[in-house]
């Protein structure tokens, strides 16, 4: 009888995990060099929330792929750091929207700009086409386990 092993390296799940962590790591230090002090996940819903301003806390959930409780916890903090502040939606009180602070608008631009020197760093020696061939297959997988 043969043994069956478990070959973390070829699983897509560990190789993106471990890319993803890596580079979420250098992030953190180049905010962290820039005198940014904010943490990769708060930069994350940061992130969407300049791409539109006051979603629901619901809506954040959907787009950073997080829990209610983990969402709650990085917008508290969030307030804390005065970056984002709840709006209580008129219609239906039970509903907050998240709205940016004037000093959350002023960490657009730095952020973004080490953000992309972060990728840049990340992918050195990687071609446009090797880029898009593991999107493709990223994509696949993702579609894979999550549409039927």
């Amino acid at each position: 009888m043969t043994k069956s092993h478990f070959k973390r390296g070829e699983l897509y799940s560990v190789l993106n995990a471990m890319a993803a962590t890596a580079i979420a790591r250098r992030l953190q230090k180049n905010f962290r060099n820039n005198g940014i002090d904010i943490t990769i996940e708060q930069w994350s819903i940061l992130y969407h929330l300049w791409k539109e301003d006051g979603l629901s806390q619901q809506e954040l959930c959907n787009r950073t792929f997080r829990d209610k409780p983990s969402i709650t916890r990085l917008i508290h903090n969030l307030e804390k750091q005065k970056l984002v502040k709840r709006v209580s939606d008129k219609k239906d009180k039970r509903v907050n929207s998240v709205c940016l602070t004037e000093s959350a608008k002023k960490l657009h631009d730095i952020t973004i700009s080490i953000a992309n020197q972060t990728m840049d760093e990340a992918l050195v020696n990687v071609s446009k086409e090797e880029i898009e061939t593991v999107k493709n297959v990223l994509q696949k997988v993702y579609d894979n386990v999550t549409i039927k």
